[in-house]
């Protein structure tokens, strides 16, 4: 109980592992100018990733959607993506929208363009309908979230009920049925919404049945297929186990707890990247340990609470145990799994996914203390004033005067019952801290599951910055911003023809914080020649309704520019970011 809170602050993942693939490369490259028609388009990303029949849509200089094949995966590459193009593309520049499904089982999507034989003079945006529909993710996450604590109140309550043995099991049943019930429930709500999450499509769209056998032919889909089954065996089995043994009982138990964890660790993040096999050994054990620890500590309050028969010092010291044990298993798959997102010890502060770990961790303190009070009043109930009377045993009423003998019988003297009463009471108080502060770490916890792991942020930043081929000096550039607001970061992707001196065409595609297209209020750009002290030279970026464009700008010298650009996402919230142009001849 004491380490409770390292648990969840080092794990990224009890809840739901958050990790979402990311875009590690493309072919053609993004902002590239290739001679001839591509046949293929290729991606690349950091994990592998499911693919819907519509996973990319591509649209032509005309604004107009290309007739493609249906994608698929390159041959033995479950992290590459693949579609084939027709052969009669005309010249100019095409916009790339792409959708697919992470190994988290999280739908990832954003967009590119590239060129053929010339940029075109205004690039076709894609269209806005392939980002995330905001009531199917609100209703799609918070059925993961409730499905997460609901297993861990099942199979805790259930851990507490037969390895703690309290003398009043009574008020463990309500919530066993609730952890049940809300299990079974949200994960047969998950099924029927994840054709519609994946797609990004109204929640309305999940009673077109037609969609049913690719959501289940999916690796998502049949875990949660496979839990709703496991939630249904369980249910048949139960009136078969009561009358078997304890130890029948809770192997069954155990067994069932460890496929409830593995329908969580095959469709997340765990199943893919680095290290599969451990990791998925990893995501089980913190998965039950945090069931264990969390859903044991709900038990335990309810019993210190309603139990008609208080709980004896030896349930409470069963938990104790159960509770660390727990919690040492929490550590050092939280550990690893840290590290597993993490990659590096400065992306702790460096990251967003670093960041929000470390205010994990900073709550955590706050629940180390809630635990280092209940055991604290757990050592004082060990503890209780007894005094011992020696009572002698009388065998009849007649006949020979028995052999002396007497009976140790230990009891509390009155003095004693109020302290023990008081010790009750505070552990009382203190189990409910601990509840309410471990509540508090999961929401945190939440965040964690939508942040890009930084390992995955690292593996895309490795791939190369596009280069324009074909046009001697032209330069794409990719910039991101964060103006440090909820959604107000992302990337600006801007494309200079020809990047030389004298007149140039500069256009700029916004995308936002899930590599989604971003429409912005106001996008500028200016350009300084430090070592000549020109400039700036504002380049009178227009809104084209969906991407940012000019025709106008003239650099008159050669040598090493500097480029301002400025992003407002809202009325009082922008940013400025600096890079270096290089200008030739």
């Amino acid at each position: 109980m004491l380490l409770g809170t390292l648990l969840v602050l080092l794990l990224a993942g009890a809840a739901p592992a958050s990790a979402h693939a990311a875009l590690r490369a493309s072919d053609p490259e993004d902002g590239s100018v290739v001679r001839t028609a591509p046949t293929h388009v290729t991606l690349t990303f950091t994990e592998s990733v499911g693919l819907l029949e519509d996973s990319f849509r591509i649209y032509g200089p005309d604004n107009r959607r290309v007739h493609m094949e249906e994608p698929e995966h390159a041959a033995g590459a479950a992290d590459t993506a693949r579609a084939a193009l027709p052969q009669d593309l005309d010249e100019g520049t095409y916009t790339v929208a792409w959708r697919v499904v992470s190994a988290d089982s999280h739908p990832v999507s954003g967009a590119f363009t590239f060129s053929i034989g010339k940029p075109s003079p205004t690039p076709p945006a894609a269209p806005q309908d392939h980002a995330e529909h905001p009531v199917t993710k609100s209703l799609y996450d918070t059925g993961r979230y409730l499905a997460y604590i609901a297993a861990a109140l099942l199979i805790g309550t259930a851990a507490f009920a037969a390895l703690c043995r309290p003398p009043d099991t009574g008020p463990l049943r309500a919530p066993l049925l609730f952890g049940w019930w809300t299990l079974l429930v949200t994960t047969a709500g998950l099924l029927v919404l994840r054709a519609p999450y994946e797609k990004g499509a109204s929640p309305l769209t999940a009673l077109d049945v037609s969609t049913f056998p690719d959501t289940l032919s999916g690796r998502p889909g049949m875990a949660l297929l496979a839990r709703v089954l496991l939630l249904l065996t369980a249910a048949l089995l139960l009136p078969v186990l009561r009358h078997r043994t304890l130890r029948t009982r809770v192997t069954a138990g155990a067994a069932f707890s460890v496929a409830l964890a593995l329908t969580w660790a095959s469709a997340e993040h765990a199943s893919a990247g680095i290290q599969v096999p451990v990791a998925m050994t990893s995501s089980v054990l913190h998965l039950l340990a945090t069931a264990a620890w969390l859903g044991g500590l709900t038990a335990l309050l309810l019993t210190l609470h309603r139990a008609k028969t208080p709980p004896p010092y030896d349930t409470v010291a069963r938990f104790s145990r159960l509770a660390f044990t727990s919690v040492t298993v929490l550590v050092l798959t939280g550990a690893y799994q840290s590290w597993r997102g993490l990659g590096s010890w400065s992306a702790l502060t460096g990251t967003a996914y670093g960041r929000t770990l470390a205010v994990k961790l900073a709550a955590t303190v706050f629940l180390l203390l809630a635990a280092a009070l209940s055991r604290r009043w757990t050592a004082l109930l060990a503890r209780p004033a007894v005094a011992e009377e020696r009572v002698p045993a009388l065998v009849g009423a007649s006949g020979p005067p028995p052999e002396p003998r007497t009976t140790h019988v230990t009891t509390a003297p009155p003095e004693a019952v109020e302290p023990e009463a008081v010790h009750r009471r505070a552990l009382r108080r203190s189990v409910l801290a601990e509840v309410v502060v471990a509540v508090a770490v999961l929401l945190v916890t939440t965040v964690l599951t939508g942040t890009l792991p930084s390992r995955a942020e690292a593996e895309a930043a490795k791939a190369p910055a596009p280069q324009v081929a074909g046009l001697p000096g032209a330069q794409a550039l990719t910039v991101p911003y964060d103006t440090g607001t909820p959604g107000g970061s992302g990337t600006v992707q801007l494309t200079m023809d020809p990047g030389r001196v004298g007149e140039n065409g500069l256009q700029a595609v916004v995308f936002g914080p899930q590599g989604a297209l971003s429409s912005v209020p106001e996008l500028r750009v200016t350009f300084t020649l430090p070592s000549k002290d020109v400039g700036p030279i504002d380049a009178g970026l227009t809104d084209r309704g969906g991407y940012w464009a000019t025709n106008d700008l003239t650099l008159p010298l050669e040598g090493a520019w500097t480029m301002k650009l400025t992003v407002r996402v809202s009325d009082i919230d922008q940013v400025t970011v600096e890079r270096g142009v290089r200008i030739g001849r």
